[in-house]
Parts: C-alpha cells; structure tokens; sequence
C-alpha cells in the first residue's frame, strides 16, 4: 500500500511504517473540527496533548491540566476521526500515584476515544507501562524533555546532551522492554534520537528531535504560525499551504519527504 493511500492508522500499522521506513506525521488536535481536517488531510496520528493547558486554556505549562479536560477533548477529537490513530495524554499526577491510579485513568480516555495513551518519564513509571501493556492498553512513551517535569529541569530546555545521552538510550530501552508501542523523543540533540531510533523496535516520533526519529509530531498551533515565541524546531506550514487543510498536507509531505525537520530544525549535541 503507498503512503498516499491513507489507510487506516492502527497500532500495529506503525510498527509497519517504522519497518518499511515509511514516516509517521503526528499532529495534536482538541476540538472536532481541526481534527476532521487533519483526517481528511492524511495526518497519521492525532494527539490530544496535555498541550492544551499552554495553547487552549491560557496557562504556563501543561501542569494544571486534569483529567476531566484530557477525556472531554478527546471526546471532541474522536467525533471527528475516521483513520487517523488517536492518541491522549495522561495529565500530570494520574499516573505517578500507583497502578490502580493509571488504570482508571487511561480506561477513561480510552473510553473517550483514545487507541493509545500516552504518559511522560521511565524509571518508576516503567512498572505501570507494563501494567497497563498487559492489560491491552497501548501506551507510548515520552522522554527527553518532558514537559510535565519543567520545574525539574528549570524550564523548557533540551536534554540528552553529554553524559546525560547515556541515560536516555537506556530509558529507550527499558522502555520498550516493558512493552510502549512508541516513543517520543522531545528536544534531544538530532544524532542521539537517530541512535535511539535505530535501536529500539518500536517506532520513534520527534519533536525537536532531528529529521531520523520514524515521525514527527509539531503542536498543531505551532505548525500553523500561531505562535510568536516558537522553538527552533517548528516551522509555519499555514505560509506555505495557503490554507488550514492546505498547511497539513504541505506538513504531512514535508516528513514523509526527509525535508522536515531541517538541520537548523534540529538541535546539535
């Protein structure tokens, strides 16, 4: 089947495009109506990100976002979606408490639409990544800078640099091990996501992570201009498509044709 076909995106399918080096595009969506466009336009993946704290609700970080915002935009999203594989963030605190915590948790967004739940960090979350693997609940992963974890590292600044690359290749792995069906990378030097990429099994999707990661996600604000104080990996798709659909196509090509991110896109180690 050929890219342009548009199949229906399904968790096994994504480790068929990383297998055949077909590259994924992601995009987050919070309402209906984008996430139509999006689907019609040929976007792989839809994420409902915990993002919406920043660029829907007004906040600083995505750390006031709860539960019940996370299961009602992806309600809204769901509405909206035939093919696209729809993704939700677990919201700050639903998954650190225990086991029992996530579960319900990601059963709630699983039940508001969501194929795959994602959630942020490793070490002591890799217990509930294989928890809610054997309960067949498709997790993906999220490392590098992560968001939620902002006051920890003093504010949005890339990681995996130094000695500290060592430790993400490690997280990669453990996390695959305890059974995600994908892994973000977000803002780790483009050499070092390449790395992980090629040895981990599951599909890689980059954010500020380099053009090699198997996909690429952008904030769907970001991808179209909406963003005055925008990071270096993002690029304004709506200048160049002309248009909402016309800006998600032109950034579903872009990554599927190698020519995003560009070197300067990306971070250097």
């Amino acid at each position: 089947m050929r890219q342009t076909d548009h199949a229906v995106v399904t968790v096994p399918y994504l480790r068929t495009m990383k297998a055949e080096e077909r590259k994924i595009a992601a995009l987050t969506a919070y309402d209906v109506s984008f996430a139509r466009i999006m689907d019609r336009a040929g976007i792989d993946v839809v994420l409902i990100g915990d993002s919406l704290g920043m660029v829907v609700q007004g906040h600083k970080t995505t750390l006031p976002v709860t539960l019940a915002d996370m299961v009602y935009h992806t309600q809204c999203v769901a509405r909206g979606i035939e093919r696209s594989l729809i993704v939700a963030d677990m919201p700050f605190l639903t998954f650190q408490g225990g086991m029992e915590d996530a579960l319900r948790a990601a059963g709630a967004l699983m039940q508001a639409g969501a194929q795959m739940i994602k959630l942020e960090g490793a070490g002591p979350v890799l217990d509930t990544v294989a928890y809610l693997h054997a309960r067949g609940i498709p997790v993906c992963g999220h490392i590098g800078l992560t968001p939620q974890s902002v006051n920890a590292f003093g504010g949005f600044k890339v990681q995996g640099r130094g000695a500290r690359g060592g430790e993400l290749r490690v997280q990669a792995q453990k996390l695959a091990e305890a059974g995600v069906d994908a892994l973000v990378l977000e803002a780790v030097p483009a050499a070092l996501a390449a790395e992980i990429t090629r040895h981990v099994p599951v599909p890689t999707i980059g954010i500020g992570a380099g053009r090699d990661c198997d996909g690429q996600v952008l904030v769907m604000h970001d991808a179209l201009g909406l963003n005055a104080r925008a990071p270096r990996f993002v690029r304004d798709f709506l200048a160049q498509g002309g248009s909402v659909e016309g800006a998600f196509r032109a950034y579903a090509e872009a990554v599927r044709d190698r020519t995003f991110p560009a070197e300067a896109e990306s971070y250097q180690s």
